[in-house]
């Protein structure tokens, strides 16, 4: 305890450094006489406060003659290399610089300058030429991605007025976006602009597709896009209406680092805390922002956070007892943010049930939680509940809401076997990864072999591949199919590679003509959108699988897929087990991981995935780690902090099963559902379709598709109504079998029904002026005490305090 408490000091403490400069970014090329760079000079004060410098900075060169520094950008003089030495003031930073064929002036590639141009100026968006059907006549690849489409309908369609190569200002691609003719996207280019005399030279060189022919290697002819960089990583403005300046860089196949910002197209995640005006980055509300910079088919991001422009912050002494607490708490002192307090039994023992077994803890238990002395109690609890078999029921009912196991697909029997299956693999400890293993490789019997059901909830490979990669991996690669992402690395050939695994699998009907028969099919083929042709399996975004002998595809995929080293998997789930405990993701949704929706706390998101692929997938070794965290027993935080920070537990609306159940633990008047012995929990309904018309109104999906928002949080009207005037709470309530009537048919004294009706419900005993309200209200009744100790149970369920978790 005391290492991990002078770890996180120790961080703090590193935030008192001197002040120092830093330059983005650290090396640059200049590939050609035209070439030129920007650079970002940013003064870090000892709090981590950023100040952009750049319009202040001196620069030097050593050796000098190999490039200047002009109107805060480097340009080249002379092949060679040097090193810049930026000064501002006492601070010094050096960049190393490398000029390349200073004598060269290339011409304007169509792929790498053009079509970059046709994006930043919106023509190939999807709400202009980009769109499916094009406008006005005229239809472009939507971001451009597929350049020879493209040229031909700049150079070929229109009867190919839309480029003039012997009088380029004539042509209808620079007279239109400059407003010379009319043009309903209005004005986008102007005459003169750097922009457009690209587009001009261009066309004046004949408007060739630069990338058209392979290279003598079989590459393509034209340097390829291969990474992306956005400079600074991070900024910290205080107070509002500061500003910094950005650095897009992007390296190529053959080496060559270009300054794109110009062309790149930035947006801010929170405008009103981050926004951004002609490159900058303007400053609004406290609160944290992500620039997104997107340019070709990548994309990348810079963390923006805004403080308070006042005294300098002195962080708070935190306790971190594992690493979790560490990296959170790192966080929350860049953001000068105090974590709440512990919070105290009572919270937690209702808080840690939910969570881990879906269920309210009874009145014994909690008495029994608050009574116990022993400092490991909190953590006895948690290992006696990851024991229990509703530990299971909840992960079980997690997963089969994800894989779309329902009725209408696998008939009762095949959500049965299947459910059952996933239930006793999980209660038996079995690691996921070993559980999705099982899954992907199956074959024989649904019936039999009740993992095989996998395979039988669709037989279309496009469905499956996106279906995995989106449950196991959280990508949506749904974008892929028609067209290449456009905000992150997905492209078709990416999409039906995948795809070409899951069309690997055949199905046919058993004896029982209920049962579906899973086997191989090596012959299954998917065919590529893009090319027409045959597409092969591919790992999503890597390379071909290298079967061993006797090796299938779907168990190279699924090796791939599961493996330690897969950070997709491991962190996906990761990421899910957060969510559970935490009402939100570290990538949130959870399901839709992509760089323009960053890891509220990357590195802790990271360590997670390795932390779950060092436990071999045990959930419940994680969620030992979670449970254990000061940042998991924090109370609601007095300042309400942002939820993303984790500063403190923001208060979270119980699922529908968990209300459901809770209503009827304080009620003791259990719920019957079709199928199922009188008692089971709501989380135990296998069949998403099993009649409960409160389930449906509070949010259970119906299993429709793998996202994660089939399940509705929002409160809705009808769950009010539902709650004041419903039969639900009115039968429960009511009932001369449940908690109360025993009660009061016991002849127990007012103090003591009030209490155990509060600790039922809360977990805790009424406060003194909630129990004398609650007496007085019954006593006034006289000879109809029972019905307003009813109206006491009513109120209770309805209370703001039972409907959330905290």
């Amino acid at each position: 305890m005391i290492a991990r408490t002078m770890l996180v000091v120790g961080f703090a403490a590193a935030l008192a450094a001197q002040d120092r400069l830093q330059v983005a970014p650290a090396r640059v090329t200049l590939d050609d006489g035209l070439d030129s760079h920007r650079l970002v000079a940013l003064r870090v004060d000892a709090s981590g406060i950023t100040s952009d410098v750049t319009a202040t900075v001196e620069v030097a060169f050593a050796p000098d003659g190999v490039a200047a520094w002009r109107d805060g950008r480097l340009v080249p003089l002379a092949d060679g290399e040097t090193t810049a030495t930026v000064r501002c003031g006492e601070l010094v930073a050096d960049v190393a610089v490398v000029v390349h064929d200073v004598a060269f002036a290339p011409p304007v590639s169509f792929r790498n300058d053009v079509l970059p141009i046709l994006t930043h100026a919106g023509c190939n968006s999807g709400a202009c030429h980009g769109a499916a059907s094009g406008k006005n006549g005229f239809r472009l690849t939507l971001f451009g991605y597929d350049p020879a489409l493209d040229l031909r309908a700049l150079s070929r369609d229109l009867r190919g007025r839309r480029l003039d190569c012997a009088a380029p200002e004539e042509s209808l691609m620079l007279t239109k976006p400059t407003g010379e003719v009319k043009h309903k996207g209005g004005k986008r280019l102007e005459r003169d602009g750097a922009q457009w005399r690209k587009l001009r030279a261009w066309i004046l060189d004949g408007a060739v597709d630069d990338g058209a022919d392979d290279g003598a290697d079989g590459g393509s002819a034209v340097p390829q896009l291969v990474q992306l960089s956005v400079e600074p990583r991070e900024l910290v403005l205080a107070g509002a209406g500061r500003d910094a300046g950005l650095v897009v860089t992007a390296r190529y196949s053959d080496g060559a680092l270009r300054d794109v910002t110009d062309l790149a197209l930035l947006s801010s995640s929170s405008p009103t805390t981050a926004k951004v005006v002609d490159g900058r980055v303007e400053s609004g509300l406290r609160g944290e922002a992500f620039v997104m910079a997107r340019f070709g088919f990548l994309a990348e991001v810079a963390q923006v956070i805004v403080l308070p422009d006042d005294a300098p912050w002195q962080a708070p002494a935190m306790v971190a007892v594992n690493e979790i607490d560490e990296l959170v708490q790192q966080k929350l002192t860049r953001l000068r943010l105090a974590p709440a307090p512990r919070c105290d039994d009572a919270t937690f023992v209702r808080r840690v049930f939910l969570d881990v077994i879906g269920q309210l803890p009874s009145v014994a238990e909690v008495r029994a939680f608050v009574a116990d002395a022993a400092p490991d109690k909190r953590a006895r609890l948690v290992d006696d509940l990851l024991a229990r078999p509703g530990f299971s029921d909840v992960w079980a009912m997690a997963w089969v809401e994800v894989l779309r196991i329902e009725r209408d697909r696998l008939g009762d029997k095949g959500v049965q076997v299947f459910t059952r299956w996933l239930r006793e693999a999980l209660r038996d400890g079995v690691p996921m990864d070993e559980v999705v293993r099982r899954m992907l490789t199956a074959e024989g019997s649904a019936f039999e072999v009740p993992a095989a059901n996998y395979w039988v909830v669709t037989a279309d490979p496009k469905v499956l591949a996106e279906n995995a990669a989106q449950t196991f991996f959280g990508i949506r690669l749904q974008c892929a199919q028609c067209h290449n992402h456009p905000f992150e690395r997905w492209r078709m050939d990416d999409y039906y590679g995948f795809a070409a695994f899951f069309a690997q699998v055949g199905r046919k009907g058993g004896e029982d003509p209920r049962d579906t028969i899973v086997s191989d099919n090596p012959g299954g083929r998917v065919a590529n959108a893009r090319t027409g042709a045959t597409a092969s399996p591919r790992f999503l975004g890597g390379d071909a699988p290298q079967l061993a002998p006797g090796e299938r595809g779907r168990e190279a995929l699924a090796r791939w897929l599961t493996a330690k080293d897969n950070p997709w998997f491991a962190q996906n789930l990761a990421n899910r087990v957060w969510a559970r405990f935490f009402g939100r993701g570290l990538v949130d949704p959870v399901d839709d991981v992509r760089v323009s929706n960053p890891a509220s706390h990357p590195e802790l998101h990271r360590r997670l995935g390795e932390k779950l692929a060092a436990a071999d997938f045990d959930l419940r070794a994680l969620v030992r780690e979670i449970c254990a965290s000061n940042t998991y027993q924090a109370a609601q935080h007095p300042e309400h902090a942002p939820a993303q920070t984790y500063a403190g537990m923001p208060p979270r609306r119980m699922t529908a099963e968990q209300l459901l159940d809770a209503i009827g633990v304080v009620s003791e008047v259990p719920t019957r559902f079709r199928g199922v012995p009188l008692g089971a929990s709501a989380v135990q309904v296998v069949d998403a379709n099993a009649q409960s018309r409160f389930l449906d109104l509070f949010g259970r999906p119906l299993r429709e598709s793998v996202c994660t928002c089939e399940r509705r949080e929002e409160p809705t009207l009808n769950q009010v109504l539902h709650l004041i005037n419903g039969d639900t709470v009115e039968q429960k309530v009511r009932s001369k079998d449940g908690r109360l009537h025993r009660l009061l048919k016991a002849g127990a004294a007012p103090e003591a029904i009030v209490e155990e009706l509060y600790l039922a419900a809360y977990a805790r005993p009424p406060r003194d002026d909630e129990r004398a309200r609650v007496l007085q209200g019954v006593a006034e009744a006289g000879d109809a005490a029972a019905a307003a100790w009813e109206d006491v149970l009513w109120a209770i369920v309805n209370s703001k305090e039972f409907l959330f978790q905290h």
